[in-house]
Protein backbone atom coordinates (compact mmCIF):
# COMPACT_ATOMS: atom_id res chain seq x y z
CA UNK A 1 0.00 0.00 0.00
CA UNK A 2 0.93 3.51 -0.83
CA UNK A 3 1.09 5.90 1.98
CA UNK A 4 0.61 9.55 1.00
CA UNK A 5 2.58 12.22 2.52
CA UNK A 6 1.83 15.56 2.32
CA UNK A 7 4.40 18.34 1.11
CA UNK A 8 3.95 20.45 3.99
CA UNK A 9 4.98 17.77 6.25
CA UNK A 10 7.93 17.26 4.04
CA UNK A 11 8.95 20.87 3.81
CA UNK A 12 8.59 20.92 7.56
CA UNK A 13 10.77 17.90 8.29
CA UNK A 14 13.55 19.41 6.02
CA UNK A 15 13.12 22.81 7.24
CA UNK A 16 13.06 21.58 11.16
CA UNK A 17 16.47 19.55 9.96
CA UNK A 18 18.35 22.67 8.62
CA UNK A 19 17.18 24.69 11.44
CA UNK A 20 18.83 22.14 13.95
CA UNK A 21 21.92 22.32 11.92
CA UNK A 22 22.33 26.17 12.41
CA UNK A 23 21.63 25.82 16.01
CA UNK A 24 24.00 23.05 16.04
CA UNK A 25 27.09 24.65 14.47
CA UNK A 26 26.32 28.98 14.68
CA UNK A 27 25.21 31.44 17.05
CA UNK A 28 23.22 33.81 16.31
CA UNK A 29 26.31 36.38 15.20
CA UNK A 30 28.39 37.06 12.59
CA UNK A 31 32.00 36.43 12.06
CA UNK A 32 33.90 39.17 9.80
CA UNK A 33 36.90 37.85 7.99
CA UNK A 34 38.89 40.81 6.28
CA UNK A 35 41.40 40.16 4.25
CA UNK A 36 42.94 41.21 0.84
CA UNK A 37 43.25 40.02 -3.11
CA UNK A 38 46.47 41.21 -4.26
CA UNK A 39 48.19 40.62 -7.50
CA UNK A 40 47.45 41.21 -11.76
CA UNK A 41 45.72 39.55 -14.53
CA UNK A 42 47.42 35.99 -13.89
CA UNK A 43 48.13 36.69 -10.33
CA UNK A 44 45.60 36.42 -7.04
CA UNK A 45 47.39 36.10 -4.10
CA UNK A 46 45.01 36.51 -0.35
CA UNK A 47 46.22 38.17 2.15
CA UNK A 48 44.54 37.87 5.68
CA UNK A 49 43.61 41.23 7.96
CA UNK A 50 41.80 40.17 11.19
CA UNK A 51 38.67 38.76 12.11
CA UNK A 52 35.76 40.81 14.45
CA UNK A 53 32.44 39.64 15.86
CA UNK A 54 29.14 41.75 14.34
CA UNK A 55 26.05 41.63 16.40
CA UNK A 56 22.70 40.40 13.77
CA UNK A 57 23.14 37.87 11.23
CA UNK A 58 20.29 38.35 8.98
CA UNK A 59 20.44 35.52 6.84
CA UNK A 60 18.17 32.57 6.73
CA UNK A 61 18.85 29.49 8.90
CA UNK A 62 17.52 27.22 6.46
CA UNK A 63 19.55 27.56 3.41
CA UNK A 64 23.03 27.70 4.42
CA UNK A 65 24.52 25.94 1.54
CA UNK A 66 24.93 28.02 -1.67
CA UNK A 67 22.66 26.37 -4.20
CA UNK A 68 23.14 28.32 -7.41
CA UNK A 69 27.15 28.59 -8.17
CA UNK A 70 27.28 31.88 -8.67
CA UNK A 71 29.97 34.39 -8.26
CA UNK A 72 33.85 34.59 -9.57
CA UNK A 73 34.77 33.53 -5.94
CA UNK A 74 33.27 31.44 -2.91
CA UNK A 75 34.31 31.00 0.43
CA UNK A 76 33.31 27.90 2.19
CA UNK A 77 32.89 26.97 6.48
CA UNK A 78 33.76 23.00 7.29
CA UNK A 79 33.43 21.78 10.99
CA UNK A 80 36.89 20.98 11.79
CA UNK A 81 35.43 17.67 13.83
CA UNK A 82 32.90 16.20 11.15
CA UNK A 83 34.82 17.66 7.80
CA UNK A 84 31.56 19.01 6.72
CA UNK A 85 30.38 21.56 4.70
CA UNK A 86 27.82 23.72 6.77
CA UNK A 87 27.89 27.22 5.13
CA UNK A 88 28.70 28.23 1.70
CA UNK A 89 28.71 32.00 -0.54
CA UNK A 90 29.43 32.49 -3.78
CA UNK A 91 30.76 36.63 -4.14
CA UNK A 92 32.17 38.83 -7.38
CA UNK A 93 34.49 41.53 -6.33
CA UNK A 94 35.83 44.76 -8.18
CA UNK A 95 39.35 43.49 -8.12
CA UNK A 96 38.38 40.49 -10.56
CA UNK A 97 37.07 42.80 -12.85
CA UNK A 98 40.06 45.11 -12.51
CA UNK A 99 42.03 42.05 -13.34
CA UNK A 100 40.43 42.02 -16.73
CA UNK A 101 41.79 45.80 -17.60
CA UNK A 102 44.70 46.63 -19.58
CA UNK A 103 46.27 48.02 -16.12
CA UNK A 104 46.12 44.60 -14.77
CA UNK A 105 48.82 43.58 -17.18
CA UNK A 106 51.30 46.03 -16.95
CA UNK A 107 50.95 46.54 -12.82
CA UNK A 108 49.74 45.32 -9.51
CA UNK A 109 47.26 46.16 -7.22
CA UNK A 110 45.63 45.49 -4.02
CA UNK A 111 42.12 45.65 -3.19
CA UNK A 112 40.66 45.02 0.94
CA UNK A 113 37.88 42.32 1.10
CA UNK A 114 35.59 41.49 3.64
CA UNK A 115 33.70 37.96 4.34
CA UNK A 116 30.86 37.83 6.59
CA UNK A 117 29.48 34.27 7.82
CA UNK A 118 27.51 32.70 10.81
CA UNK A 119 29.58 32.80 13.82
CA UNK A 120 30.75 28.88 14.79
CA UNK A 121 30.27 27.58 18.04
CA UNK A 122 33.23 25.52 16.90
CA UNK A 123 36.61 25.65 15.24
CA UNK A 124 35.93 25.44 11.34
CA UNK A 125 37.37 25.76 8.50
CA UNK A 126 37.55 28.90 6.30
CA UNK A 127 37.98 28.08 2.84
CA UNK A 128 38.28 30.84 -0.06
CA UNK A 129 38.59 29.44 -3.82
CA UNK A 130 38.53 31.54 -7.09
CA UNK A 131 36.90 30.84 -10.40
CA UNK A 132 39.49 30.03 -13.14
CA UNK A 133 39.11 31.16 -16.93
CA UNK A 134 37.97 27.51 -17.39
CA UNK A 135 35.18 27.97 -15.04
CA UNK A 136 36.36 25.66 -12.10
CA UNK A 137 37.35 26.86 -9.00
CA UNK A 138 40.83 26.12 -7.18
CA UNK A 139 41.55 27.00 -3.49
CA UNK A 140 43.24 30.41 -2.77
CA UNK A 141 43.73 30.64 0.92
CA UNK A 142 42.66 28.13 4.07
CA UNK A 143 42.87 28.70 7.35
CA UNK A 144 41.31 27.35 11.05
CA UNK A 145 39.16 29.76 12.70
CA UNK A 146 38.85 29.06 16.85
CA UNK A 147 35.62 30.94 17.72
CA UNK A 148 37.48 31.22 21.35
CA UNK A 149 40.15 32.92 19.47
CA UNK A 150 41.00 36.14 21.49
CA UNK A 151 42.10 37.94 18.30
CA UNK A 152 38.32 38.33 16.98
CA UNK A 153 37.78 41.43 17.83
CA UNK A 154 34.31 42.35 19.85
CA UNK A 155 34.67 46.06 19.67
CA UNK A 156 31.77 48.85 19.52
CA UNK A 157 30.14 49.19 16.02
CA UNK A 158 30.54 52.70 14.36
CA UNK A 159 28.59 55.49 15.63
CA UNK A 160 25.68 55.93 13.56
CA UNK A 161 21.76 56.04 13.48
CA UNK A 162 19.60 53.29 11.92
CA UNK A 163 15.86 53.58 10.56
CA UNK A 164 13.82 50.64 9.79
CA UNK A 165 11.90 52.02 6.77
CA UNK A 166 9.63 48.90 5.86
CA UNK A 167 8.79 46.22 7.76
CA UNK A 168 8.52 42.81 6.76
CA UNK A 169 9.39 40.53 9.36
CA UNK A 170 11.84 38.04 10.84
CA UNK A 171 15.15 38.87 9.07
CA UNK A 172 15.34 35.10 9.13
CA UNK A 173 12.45 34.47 6.58
CA UNK A 174 12.68 37.99 4.86
CA UNK A 175 15.13 39.59 2.15
CA UNK A 176 16.90 42.43 4.35
CA UNK A 177 18.30 45.00 2.47
CA UNK A 178 21.00 47.70 4.18
CA UNK A 179 20.87 51.31 2.22
CA UNK A 180 23.89 53.33 3.18
CA UNK A 181 24.31 57.08 2.88
CA UNK A 182 27.40 58.13 0.92
CA UNK A 183 27.79 61.92 0.67
CA UNK A 184 25.53 63.07 2.49
CA UNK A 185 25.94 65.57 5.41
CA UNK A 186 24.25 65.38 8.94
CA UNK A 187 21.78 68.01 7.66
CA UNK A 188 20.65 66.12 5.11
CA UNK A 189 19.81 62.86 6.59
CA UNK A 190 16.13 63.49 6.16
CA UNK A 191 16.33 63.49 2.94
CA UNK A 192 18.36 60.21 2.65
CA UNK A 193 16.15 58.75 4.76
CA UNK A 194 13.20 60.09 1.97
CA UNK A 195 15.50 58.78 -1.04
CA UNK A 196 15.71 55.41 0.74
CA UNK A 197 11.94 55.47 0.59
CA UNK A 198 12.00 56.36 -2.81
CA UNK A 199 14.22 53.51 -3.88
CA UNK A 200 12.27 50.60 -2.18
CA UNK A 201 8.71 52.09 -3.97
CA UNK A 202 10.74 52.24 -7.33
CA UNK A 203 11.89 48.34 -6.60
CA UNK A 204 8.56 47.38 -5.37
CA UNK A 205 7.24 48.42 -8.29
CA UNK A 206 9.63 46.59 -10.68
CA UNK A 207 8.35 42.54 -11.41
CA UNK A 208 9.30 40.67 -9.76
CA UNK A 209 9.85 42.66 -7.06
CA UNK A 210 6.70 43.14 -6.66
CA UNK A 211 5.46 40.01 -5.84
CA UNK A 212 7.22 39.81 -3.04
CA UNK A 213 7.11 43.62 -1.50
CA UNK A 214 6.16 42.04 2.39
CA UNK A 215 8.89 39.54 2.54
CA UNK A 216 11.34 42.82 2.33
CA UNK A 217 13.01 44.37 5.49
CA UNK A 218 14.42 47.95 4.44
CA UNK A 219 17.12 49.21 6.29
CA UNK A 220 18.47 53.00 6.33
CA UNK A 221 22.14 53.35 7.73
CA UNK A 222 23.09 56.90 8.69
CA UNK A 223 26.46 56.97 7.70
CA UNK A 224 27.53 60.79 7.75
CA UNK A 225 29.81 62.35 5.23
CA UNK A 226 32.06 65.89 5.97
CA UNK A 227 30.66 67.03 2.62
CA UNK A 228 27.72 66.51 0.10
CA UNK A 229 28.17 64.58 -2.91
CA UNK A 230 30.89 62.29 -4.86
CA UNK A 231 34.35 62.59 -6.41
CA UNK A 232 34.56 63.41 -10.02
CA UNK A 233 38.27 63.14 -10.87
CA UNK A 234 37.92 63.40 -14.18
CA UNK A 235 36.61 67.03 -13.69
CA UNK A 236 39.02 67.44 -10.97
CA UNK A 237 36.22 67.29 -8.13
CA UNK A 238 36.74 65.58 -4.77
CA UNK A 239 34.89 65.58 -1.67
CA UNK A 240 35.34 64.14 1.72
CA UNK A 241 32.63 61.21 2.15
CA UNK A 242 31.75 58.15 4.49
CA UNK A 243 32.66 55.81 2.09
CA UNK A 244 35.40 57.15 -0.57
CA UNK A 245 32.78 56.84 -3.78
CA UNK A 246 34.22 57.78 -6.94
CA UNK A 247 33.31 58.22 -10.86
CA UNK A 248 35.54 56.86 -13.37
CA UNK A 249 36.48 53.41 -11.88
CA UNK A 250 38.96 51.79 -14.07
CA UNK A 251 38.59 55.25 -15.97
CA UNK A 252 35.44 54.77 -17.44
CA UNK A 253 33.14 57.76 -16.23
CA UNK A 254 29.57 56.60 -15.69
CA UNK A 255 30.83 53.60 -13.44
CA UNK A 256 30.66 55.12 -9.58
CA UNK A 257 31.58 52.72 -7.10
CA UNK A 258 33.71 52.30 -3.31
CA UNK A 259 36.77 50.56 -3.01
CA UNK A 260 36.37 51.28 0.16
CA UNK A 261 34.82 47.69 1.04
CA UNK A 262 36.03 47.93 4.87
CA UNK A 263 33.61 51.22 5.71
CA UNK A 264 31.05 49.26 3.61
CA UNK A 265 30.70 46.95 5.94
CA UNK A 266 31.49 48.86 9.10
CA UNK A 267 28.06 50.28 8.21
CA UNK A 268 26.39 48.08 7.28
CA UNK A 269 26.56 45.64 10.61
CA UNK A 270 24.69 47.90 12.15
CA UNK A 271 22.15 46.15 10.90
CA UNK A 272 20.94 42.57 9.35
CA UNK A 273 21.59 42.77 6.18
CA UNK A 274 21.50 39.70 3.00
CA UNK A 275 22.70 42.83 0.47
CA UNK A 276 23.73 46.33 0.36
CA UNK A 277 23.15 49.07 -1.58
CA UNK A 278 25.44 52.38 -1.38
CA UNK A 279 23.02 55.39 -2.01
CA UNK A 280 25.15 58.09 -3.55
CA UNK A 281 24.00 61.79 -2.96
CA UNK A 282 24.25 62.82 -6.72
CA UNK A 283 22.45 64.13 -9.69
CA UNK A 284 24.98 62.76 -12.26
CA UNK A 285 24.51 59.81 -14.37
CA UNK A 286 26.06 56.72 -12.84
CA UNK A 287 26.28 53.70 -10.69
CA UNK A 288 27.75 49.94 -10.16
CA UNK A 289 26.82 46.70 -8.87
CA UNK A 290 28.65 43.06 -7.92
CA UNK A 291 27.44 40.11 -7.14
CA UNK A 292 26.71 40.01 -3.35
CA UNK A 293 29.59 42.75 -2.94
CA UNK A 294 27.01 46.03 -3.25
CA UNK A 295 25.33 47.69 -5.78
CA UNK A 296 25.32 51.64 -5.88
CA UNK A 297 23.63 54.28 -7.80
CA UNK A 298 22.72 58.11 -7.46
CA UNK A 299 19.87 59.40 -6.25
CA UNK A 300 18.87 62.60 -7.99
CA UNK A 301 19.09 61.50 -12.17
CA UNK A 302 15.87 61.55 -14.32
CA UNK A 303 17.29 57.87 -15.36
CA UNK A 304 18.28 56.97 -11.49
CA UNK A 305 15.34 54.48 -11.23
CA UNK A 306 16.61 52.34 -14.16
CA UNK A 307 20.10 52.37 -13.00
CA UNK A 308 19.32 51.21 -9.44
CA UNK A 309 16.92 48.23 -10.56
CA UNK A 310 20.14 47.37 -13.00
CA UNK A 311 22.85 47.54 -10.29
CA UNK A 312 20.53 45.87 -7.83
CA UNK A 313 20.12 42.85 -10.02
CA UNK A 314 23.99 42.20 -11.03
CA UNK A 315 24.72 42.85 -7.04
CA UNK A 316 21.43 40.98 -5.60
CA UNK A 317 20.67 38.45 -8.49
CA UNK A 318 24.30 38.02 -10.29
CA UNK A 319 22.79 39.50 -13.20
CA UNK A 320 25.33 39.95 -16.06
CA UNK A 321 25.14 43.17 -18.50
CA UNK A 322 23.17 41.98 -21.94
CA UNK A 323 24.74 45.21 -23.64
CA UNK A 324 27.56 44.71 -26.21
CA UNK A 325 28.12 48.16 -27.87
CA UNK A 326 29.02 50.65 -25.05
CA UNK A 327 32.30 51.40 -24.19
CA UNK A 328 33.42 48.75 -20.96
CA UNK A 329 37.05 49.06 -19.39
CA UNK A 330 37.52 44.94 -19.69
CA UNK A 331 39.17 42.89 -22.39
CA UNK A 332 37.84 39.74 -22.65
CA UNK A 333 35.92 39.60 -19.85
CA UNK A 334 34.04 36.21 -21.17
CA UNK A 335 35.83 33.08 -22.67
CA UNK A 336 34.07 32.15 -25.51
CA UNK A 337 34.54 28.27 -24.91
CA UNK A 338 33.50 29.18 -21.37
CA UNK A 339 29.73 28.75 -20.25
CA UNK A 340 29.32 32.11 -17.90
CA UNK A 341 27.89 31.82 -14.50
CA UNK A 342 25.69 34.09 -14.71
CA UNK A 343 22.01 32.56 -15.64
CA UNK A 344 21.07 35.50 -18.48
CA UNK A 345 23.53 35.01 -21.25
CA UNK A 346 25.11 32.10 -22.70
CA UNK A 347 27.99 30.94 -25.42
CA UNK A 348 26.38 28.07 -26.04
CA UNK A 349 28.94 25.79 -24.46
CA UNK A 350 26.46 24.07 -21.74
CA UNK A 351 22.86 26.08 -22.80
CA UNK A 352 21.40 23.14 -21.41
CA UNK A 353 21.93 24.55 -18.32
CA UNK A 354 20.68 28.02 -18.95
CA UNK A 355 17.04 28.80 -20.06
CA UNK A 356 17.20 26.46 -23.54
CA UNK A 357 13.68 24.71 -21.97
CA UNK A 358 11.72 28.23 -21.85
CA UNK A 359 12.14 29.28 -25.56
CA UNK A 360 8.78 27.73 -27.49
CA UNK A 361 9.51 25.27 -29.99
CA UNK A 362 8.37 27.41 -33.55
CA UNK A 363 11.21 30.06 -32.22
CA UNK A 364 14.39 29.92 -34.19
CA UNK A 365 17.27 29.41 -32.57
CA UNK A 366 19.82 31.21 -32.84
CA UNK A 367 16.78 34.17 -32.89
CA UNK A 368 16.80 36.83 -35.51
CA UNK A 369 16.34 40.56 -34.15
CA UNK A 370 13.30 41.28 -35.50
CA UNK A 371 9.95 42.96 -34.60
CA UNK A 372 7.88 39.50 -34.71
CA UNK A 373 10.37 38.60 -32.04
CA UNK A 374 10.26 41.48 -29.59
CA UNK A 375 9.27 39.85 -25.94
CA UNK A 376 9.72 36.42 -27.29
CA UNK A 377 11.96 34.36 -25.29
CA UNK A 378 14.69 33.40 -27.60
CA UNK A 379 18.84 32.96 -28.11
CA UNK A 380 19.73 36.82 -29.60
CA UNK A 381 23.72 37.40 -30.17
CA UNK A 382 25.08 39.83 -28.66
CA UNK A 383 25.66 40.50 -24.55
CA UNK A 384 28.27 40.36 -21.94
CA UNK A 385 30.10 43.48 -23.76
CA UNK A 386 30.82 41.46 -27.35
CA UNK A 387 28.38 41.37 -30.48
CA UNK A 388 29.53 37.85 -31.26
CA UNK A 389 29.33 34.73 -30.06
CA UNK A 390 27.18 35.48 -26.76
CA UNK A 391 23.66 35.31 -26.33
CA UNK A 392 20.54 36.90 -24.30
CA UNK A 393 17.29 35.80 -24.01
CA UNK A 394 15.44 38.67 -25.46
CA UNK A 395 15.70 41.57 -27.73
CA UNK A 396 15.58 44.06 -24.91
CA UNK A 397 15.65 43.59 -20.89
CA UNK A 398 16.49 46.06 -18.23
CA UNK A 399 20.23 44.47 -18.30
CA UNK A 400 20.80 45.65 -21.80
CA UNK A 401 19.39 49.10 -22.11
CA UNK A 402 17.51 51.83 -19.88
CA UNK A 403 14.33 51.64 -22.36
CA UNK A 404 12.75 48.35 -21.27
CA UNK A 405 9.61 48.63 -19.07
CA UNK A 406 11.78 46.15 -17.17
CA UNK A 407 13.65 42.65 -16.67
CA UNK A 408 12.89 39.79 -19.18
CA UNK A 409 11.75 36.63 -18.61
CA UNK A 410 14.82 34.78 -17.58
CA UNK A 411 16.02 37.29 -15.36
CA UNK A 412 12.55 37.65 -13.89
CA UNK A 413 12.45 34.12 -13.41
CA UNK A 414 16.46 34.29 -11.50
CA UNK A 415 15.50 37.00 -9.28
CA UNK A 416 12.40 35.08 -8.15
CA UNK A 417 14.70 32.12 -7.27
CA UNK A 418 17.22 34.04 -5.01
CA UNK A 419 14.27 35.97 -3.39
CA UNK A 420 12.95 32.43 -2.73
CA UNK A 421 16.32 31.26 -1.71
CA UNK A 422 16.40 33.69 0.89
CA UNK A 423 12.85 33.85 2.67
CA UNK A 424 12.93 29.96 3.37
Amino acid sequence: MRTFIPFFFIFFTVTAVAQNNYDKYFTGKVLRFDFMFAGNNQKTIVYPVGMKEEPFWGGSKTNLIDPFNYGNFRYEVIDSAENTVIYSHGFSTLFQEWQTTAEAKIMERSFYEVATIPFPKNKVKFVLSMRERNGSFVKLYETVIDPADYFIRKEKPVNAAVTKIYTAGNPETNVDLAFIAEGYKADEMPKFRDDVRKMADILFAEPPFSEYRNKFNIWAVEAISAESGTDIPGERNYVSTALNSSFYTFDLDRYLTTQDIKSVNDYAALVPHDNIIVLINSTKYGGGGVYNYYSGTTVGHPYTPQVFIHEFAHGFAGLADEYYSSTVAYEEFYPLNIEPWEPNITTMVNFDSKWKKMIAMETPVPTPALEKYKDITGLFEGGGYSAKGIFRPEMECRMKSNSPKGFCSVCREAIKEMIEFYIK
